[in-house]
């Protein structure tokens, strides 16, 4: 059973950065891909963001394309989601998850672990 941790989260000013880590455990995690969902408030949770089991392939949710990256480091068993010019919309608590699925996913049900999840607070 793979545990996911995420890290990074805070509390950060409109316009400010922030970086979110999600450490796997096991010895498999080159063979997934990642991605990262986040949940505000009262909403479903939403995709974010999600990168190939190689890395070379992303995929960004519209609301966040152009400010956020998400990278991969399979030496290291993690990724990693890089945020800038955050929004107070951008509040919500994020997940890391892990996807058997090819490619990179968008759709919450292809992924099949799931982190405790890491608050990001934006401030107007």
């Amino acid at each position: 059973q793979v545990q996911l941790v995420e890290s990074g989260g805070g509390l950060v000013q409109a316009g400010g950065s922030l970086t979110l880590s999600c450490a796997a455990s096991g010895r498999t995690f080159s063979r997934y891909s990642m991605g990262w969902f986040r949940q505000a408030p009262g909403k479903e949770r939403e995709f974010v963001a999600a990168i190939s089991w190689s890395g070379d392939s992303t995929n960004y949710a519209d609301s966040v394309k152009g400010r956020f990256t998400i990278s991969r480091d399979n030496a290291k068993n993690t990724v990693h989601l890089q945020m800038n010019s955050l929004k107070p919309e951008d509040t919500a608590v994020y997940y890391c998850a892990r996807s058997p699925a090819a490619g990179t996913q968008y759709v919450s049900r292809w992924y099949d672990s799931w982190g405790q999840g890491t608050q990001v607070t934006v401030s107007s």
